[in-house]
């Protein structure tokens, strides 16, 4: 963004607020200003608000639709299965083909469940 486009904009915020979220910014190596700039052009490019927000709170996955739910949960699997073989541990699957469940070692193995 070039100076000459630049705009201030003064918001108000309560101050834990703030503060909890500069610390954050600053783990994630960004600042206050970096990350309202993220924000806005995440809202811009999708033309909406980039999270569900709703009138009420009716709990945990309330306005969130199940494919992102979907899509959630099959991140947090993977995620499970690669942190589990990078510390070498071996992995549950299932073989469609045998109708079994498997253990995958990190070398290729796979050792079957009885039954």
């Amino acid at each position: 963004m070039s100076e000459q486009n630049d705009v201030r904009v003064t918001i108000r915020v309560d101050k834990a607020l703030k503060e909890n979220a500069e610390s954050l910014f600053e783990r994630l190596g960004l600042n206050m200003s970096v990350a309202f700039n993220m924000f806005l052009r995440k809202a811009v490019n999708e033309d909406a608000i980039p999270f569900p927000v709703s009138t009420t709170n009716a709990g945990y996955g309330h306005g969130i639709s199940a494919d992102l739910i979907t899509s959630a949960f099959i991140a947090t699997v993977r995620n499970d299965i690669k942190s589990s073989q990078q510390m070498g541990l071996p992995v549950a699957k299932y073989d469609v083909v045998k109708k079994q469940a498997y253990l995958e070692f990190t070398d290729g193995i796979r050792e079957y469940v009885n039954g």
